[in-house]
């Protein structure tokens, strides 16, 4: 957990990161971050207390209740569109594609705000808005450990952020072993990155809560009402992509239907992560030699390994849930992402004076490009260590 001296903020700003409120007591293997000694947190949190101070509401934002009305019917809209109405393979093929439009977004805007608690004040209002996850396929359960747990506590640190965990098939840190067929990810990847939604929703989830793990970390299995929602939600997702659907098409063509709207839904998901962690612009610290302690304090580990995107695109921005400001979300993600724009600007500020490293890219397809670049640089036999920004 980060250390630091509780500043004074804003009563409704969290005292210390949330997210790592959930984290198991660290063993002493585990690695630690310094003390902020530079005041660069706790600067940070005055001013973005300050913001709040003239009074917005970090949460239950008329906007965000809004935009899930908006994602929830065009869900429907598409849905009952590709049952009902399409007849020919040109107006399905565009149709599945919002389709899995809308479910990418239900995943990275609803459900990822209500994952952390972003999402309104009360507790039951992020619980359901978290379970969005498990209506589309994938568990809350299990993303609320590896990803709330395991990637927001040690962003890029190999071992212990799984989301940078794609088993032998690929190397994205630069501490993880290099295969010989690895000189060609830059290539392969994106078709597989297509693959990663159908297989949390069919293996994988079933896999981790049956063994207990996330990688090589053990968690605790879901129980009571956890395992009711998981099974619920497998069970439900699993009749809305393919049980229902073969009442009204043949077999064959639901298949292939589910296939291009968890293909493209995948796709869209695992992007939307790699540019922002995965590119050369981030850095991937490992402990000081001999010692658990990482380089820098947790506030500044979560700049340092973070790069934004696309920050002029507010049409990116609302669908990919403001996950484009991936700084200010690491820092404080359990403010609701309507709010990331204006927070940026604070955030970027106090990095200059702090002298820390803010990166970004400039648009989606820059984004696209660097992500590339990491790849293939990756895949190269003599590889370098990480970028310093």
């Amino acid at each position: 957990m980060p250390s630091m001296a509780p500043p004074t903020v804003h009563p409704h700003l969290p005292e210390s990161t949330p997210d790592n409120a959930l984290t198991p007591a660290t063993p002493p293997s585990r690695p630690k971050f310094p003390r902020d000694e530079a005041g660069f947190y706790a600067e940070l949190r005055r001013r973005i207390g300050a913001y709040f101070a003239a009074g917005r509401s970090e949460r239950d934002c008329w906007q965000m209740y809004l935009k899930t009305a908006i994602i929830f019917a065009w869900l429907a809209v598409t849905y009952s569109l590709l049952l009902f109405a399409v007849e020919t393979w040109w107006q399905a093929v565009p149709v599945a594609l919002g389709f899995a439009l809308g479910i990418a977004t239900v995943g990275l805007a609803i459900q990822h705000d209500g994952g952390h608690h972003a999402y309104s004040r009360r507790e039951w209002i992020n619980k359901l808005a978290a379970m969005s996850l498990d209506v589309i396929g994938a568990s809350s359960y299990l993303w609320r450990w590896k990803h709330v747990v395991m990637h927001h506590t040690y962003p890029n640190v190999d071992g212990e952020d799984m989301d940078l965990e794609a088993g032998a098939v690929a190397r994205l840190s630069p501490h993880q072993p290099r295969r010989w067929y690895h000189r060609w990810q830059h290539l392969y990847l994106w078709p597989l990155y297509a693959l990663t939604s159908s297989r949390w929703h069919l293996y994988g989830d079933f896999k981790e809560v049956v063994v207990g793990k996330i990688g090589p970390h053990p968690i605790p299995r879901p129980r009571g009402w956890d395992l009711v929602v998981f099974f619920a939600g497998k069970a439900f997702s699993i009749g809305l992509l393919l049980v229902v659907p073969m009442f009204f098409h043949d077999w064959w063509v639901v298949l292939l239907y589910y296939f291009l709207v968890t293909g493209a839904t995948g796709v869209m998901l695992t992007v939307v992560f790699q540019l922002a962690h995965c590119v050369g612009e981030a850095e991937f610290p490992v402990p000081v030699a001999g010692t658990p302690r990482l380089p820098d304090a947790w506030a500044a580990h979560q700049v340092r390994t973070t790069v934004d995107f696309a920050r002029r695109s507010p049409t990116l921005s609302w669908l990919v849930g403001g996950l484009n400001f991936q700084v200010v979300h690491h820092l404080f993600p359990q403010i609701c992402h309507v709010h990331y724009p204006a927070l940026s600007r604070i955030v970027e500020s106090t990095c200059q004076e702090f002298g820390i490293p803010y990166a970004t890219h400039g648009s989606f397809l820059a984004g696209i490009r660097a992500h590339y670049r990491w790849l293939q640089r990756l895949g190269q036999p003599d590889q370098p260590q990480a970028v310093q920004a």
